[in-house]
């Protein structure tokens, strides 16, 4: 056998055990779970006041890269005012700065009308994302972690684009 022919198979069998190696690498790194029930007052920015008919309470869970975000908008008398599901993946983990990049793919709304109105946050929330899924057919978010307090199970949570700080409590599984 060659001294050629001998790097040749070393080379390729290098190359396998490296491509072996990402492989396991990339089924063992998860991208972290986590579930957050939240809750907001909500402030009417076109009015500079705090919007004092609703609250708005954000599920969120995200497993295996995974996401589900419920928006769910309540009228002060404890009657539902609308919801907002949106589905998606986690698409990276910034755990320096605690900023998770999401993209929904999907969203299913509930809008109740009757006689009450309609959360400004609501509508706003329901443009903009309704907007970024017919043009790009995906709508990207990113929720940051401002303050946590693991030892009391709560987080301050900012949700982009809408401008949203929730009080969080924090799930563990």
């Amino acid at each position: 056998m060659t001294k050629a022919c001998r790097w040749a198979i070393n080379i390729t069998i290098l190359a396998l055990l490296l491509g072996c190696i990402g492989v396991i690498y990339k089924l063992t790194s998860k991208t972290p779970s986590f579930m957050f029930n939240c809750s907001s007052e909500l402030f009417n920015h076109q009015q500079a006041k705090q919007d004092i008919n609703h609250y708005l309470l954000v599920d969120l869970l995200s497993k295996e890269g995974l996401v589900q975000i419920n928006y769910r908008y309540f009228n002060l008398d404890g009657s539902l005012a609308g919801t907002l599901s949106m589905q998606g993946v986690v698409n990276s983990v910034d755990t320096d700065n605690m900023i998770y990049d999401i993209s929904v793919k999907t969203k299913q709304e509930t809008p109740l009308t009757g006689n009450k109105q309609t959360p400004e946050h609501y509508k706003y929330l329901s443009y903009v994302s309704s907007l970024n899924l017919n043009k790009k057919g995906m709508h990207n978010l990113s929720i940051q972690v401002l303050e946590r307090d693991e030892t009391k199970d709560f987080a301050v949570v900012l949700f982009q684009p809408s401008n949203t700080v929730c009080g969080c409590r924090l799930v563990h599984k």
